[in-house]
């Protein structure tokens, strides 16, 4: 019997104590392991100095290049039973070649968030203008990222807003599509009892990699707009700023005698979060569900956000803390945390509440595991049924490829 492999074509190599993305990544690889699977990561990227030691899994690292046909025997040799692409990108440059060399390998597309919806958004804002899904809908980039999701097989979307905008607005088939967030462990309450207590802790924290713009955005805001109010009524009060590849505008602000303190990278979120009372993440603009966010429930800390950092994260739970669109708002919620022990409390179990009803990995990767064993038993019959991702494939391989192989012989 053809033992089950898996082939990732990884947009990046995974940083999981840098990105949320980097997370979700090993959390797939898990997954996948925990089913034994053989798996090969491959990427045409560059390793970080923070990338998973992958090889310690016994995963084999292959580097690919963009518009090479070695990848061509490549995955023809290694016959994966399933190809994932990591993020739409991967799948527009690999994708049919896949398709063409590796044709039973079930196609799957980790969307890590919508792109689209994220660049989208980052266009909008900095245009000043209030985004509507219609405003989506007719950007190239979307159409590019919706293309890939009809070329592939099954997309795993990370946010329940994201699968209504898909399902509803573009009426893609919910046949393919899943709907599968952070697969975490249930919280231990009786290990909560033991962590920092809300007099044990002190000071705000913000945390997120500064090479994600969204991130960036809400270190200034928090500069120019949102800690002024707070420290003006809690001056003892500092703000502990944590992430990797801070451009140098962020690593300038560091200043103690207004406590706006830059710390740069955090080898482990969850240490530094649980030492702190309060997570602030003003988000303007973005996509997907924060991995901060959920750093930040899984610590015991509750968070203020906007609703964009809390969209489709919680459902009609109640939120571990406050939502908020104004800098006056953001500020009087995170004083108000700052100061109610019970109110505190209240956010913190709330917190508890939402990673153990959404991100339940037990019941994720049930449904992830019975939609993958249903799709293979019937992947004939799910493709003919798909006639609008097997058009994109006879019309847009027919570009990308000639278009790669063009550049294929350009190069020699």
């Amino acid at each position: 019997m053809h033992k089950k492999s898996l082939l990732i074509i990884g947009y990046n190599w995974p940083e999981p104590a840098t990105t949320a993305a980097g997370n979700r990544m090993m959390q797939l690889i898990h997954f996948f392991k925990e089913r034994d699977y053989t798996i090969t990561f491959a990427s045409t990227a560059t390793k970080g100095e923070h990338s998973s030691p992958l090889h310690e899994l016994k995963i084999p690292e292959e580097n690919i290049l963009l518009n090479d046909s070695g990848f061509d025997d490549f995955v023809k040799n290694l016959n994966p039973t399933i190809v994932l692409f990591d993020r739409f990108l991967t799948e527009e440059q690999f994708g049919w070649r896949v398709a063409e060399f590796a044709p039973n390998a079930l196609r799957i597309l980790d969307t890590e968030d919508l792109h689209s919806l994220r660049v989208v958004r980052q266009e909008l804002f900095r245009k000043q203008v209030v985004f509507a899904p219609e405003k989506w809908l007719v950007s190239d980039i979307t159409k590019r990222e919706i293309a890939s999701i009809y070329r592939c097989d099954l997309s795993l979307i990370i946010s329940s807003y994201e699968m209504e905008l898909l399902s509803t607005f573009i009426k893609i088939d919910k046949q393919m599509l899943l709907h599968l967030p952070f697969q975490l462990e249930k919280t231990n309450r009786e290990q909560t009892t033991k962590w920092p207590s809300f007099c044990d802790r002190k000071d705000f924290i913000c945390i997120g990699n500064g090479k994600h713009a969204p991130n960036v955005d809400a270190v200034l805001w928090l500069k120019k707009e949102i800690w002024p109010l707070i420290r003006k009524q809690i001056p003892s009060a500092n703000l502990h700023i944590y992430g990797n590849y801070m451009p140098q505008q962020v690593k300038e602000m560091h200043d103690p005698k207004t406590g706006f303190l830059i710390e740069g990278w955090a080898k482990c979120a969850h240490t530094v979060m649980k030492t702190h009372r309060v997570n602030l993440a003003p988000i303007r603009f973005g996509a997907g569900i924060k991995g901060k966010l959920i750093d930040a429930m899984q610590s015991g800390t509750p968070s203020v956000t906007t609703s964009i950092g809390a969209e489709g994260m919680h459902g009609s739970l109640p939120w571990n803390g406050h939502i908020a669109e104004s800098a006056k708002e953001i500020a009087d919620y995170a004083i108000t945390l700052y100061r109610n022990e019970p109110e505190w409390s209240c956010a913190q179990q709330n917190g508890f509440t939402i990673i153990d009803t959404f991100y339940n990995k037990a019941t994720l990767d049930k449904s992830f595991e019975e939609t993958i064993e249903a799709l293979q038993t019937k992947l004939e019959q799910h493709r003919t049924y798909n006639f609008i991702g097997a058009m994109l494939r006879h019309q847009s391989m027919a570009s990308t490829k000639f278009l790669s192989k063009w550049i294929q012989e350009k190069n020699k």
